[in-house]
């Protein structure tokens, strides 16, 4: 069975979360941390914790994504928002401790002007300052679609990141579906060329999770703007050879898609529809 989720809200508590996910049917999930606009994160529940450990046993969802806000710009040229950068992710990190094993992504960063070897450099900076030899997370990077400094929008820039940094077993990749392609990669038509290059380039051992969004725009347009699941320009079938390929199918989906949780609970149902027997 596909391991299939989608974006939900930690506002009501954790087990909430994880209630909402059985609910829709998912078998994994994504939160935001903290205010996806910044801000501190919400006082840890032990008990509450404890009791999303227990609804995860019992559903067997085997991990879930935590997301940093999109503020965490570790490449920010302002350097009070590269020292929010580091609070943020430390933070986050000794937080996931409570939950083993899970993943953690972020936005690598904007350079705003800094140049992109600039902005990898201090990505790849922070990640040596806030990694750790004890944790179990292991720290995502995001594919990105290429909005104006992103940096992240090729694979090769991603690589060049995951070669500065010295823990090199905390880190993976978490690829979005929209955003690659809005980056220039033909997942549509080329699907089987395009991990060809990814395992060229990071190898696919590094990927990790995949955020499973259609586009609103084109090929190339590097727009950024998800669409729900066969209403965009990636499109149905796209999406049913993506979830079966070989080289994806064990890997963790999760929607971000413009929806509700009665919606999510529809394409995740639509996209078990697509399903085929390994």
């Amino acid at each position: 069975m596909l391991i299939l989720g989608c974006h939900l809200s930690v506002s009501k508590g954790y087990a909430a979360m994880g209630r909402d996910a059985v609910k829709i049917g998912a078998n994994t999930f994504q939160f935001f941390t903290r205010n996806p606009r910044g801000g501190n994160a919400r006082a840890m529940d032990l008990q509450d914790a404890n009791a999303l450990s227990d609804i995860m046993k019992e559903h067997k969802m085997p991990v879930f994504v935590a997301h940093a806000p999109y503020t965490l710009n570790a490449c920010a040229a302002n350097e009070a928002t590269r020292e929010f950068a580091y609070r943020a992710m430390t933070e986050d990190l000794a937080r996931l401790e409570f939950f083993p094993g899970n993943f953690y992504n972020f936005h690598p960063g904007s350079h705003v002007g800094q140049g992109e070897q600039a902005g990898i450099q201090l990505i790849a900076q922070l990640l040596n300052e806030a990694l750790t030899p004890q944790q179990t997370t292991t720290v995502l990077l995001e594919t990105m679609a290429g909005k104006g400094s992103e940096v992240g929008r090729t694979f090769g820039e991603i690589r060049e990141i995951l070669d500065r940094v010295q823990l090199q077993e905390k880190m993976g990749v978490c690829m979005d579906l929209c955003h690659v392609h809005d980056a220039g990669y033909d997942i549509v038509n080329q699907l089987d060329d395009t991990l060809e290059e990814f395992e060229r380039i990071i190898g696919l051992d590094r990927l990790r999770a995949i955020h499973i969004n259609d586009s609103k725009n084109p090929l190339g347009s590097h727009k950024d703007r998800h669409e729900t699941i066969g209403n965009g320009h990636i499109g149905l079938d796209a999406m049913a050879r993506i979830i079966n390929h070989p080289q994806l199918r064990h890997l963790p989906f999760v929607l971000e898609t413009p929806n509700d949780l009665d919606g999510y609970a529809r394409e995740i149902q639509l996209l078990r529809s697509l399903e085929k027997d390994a």
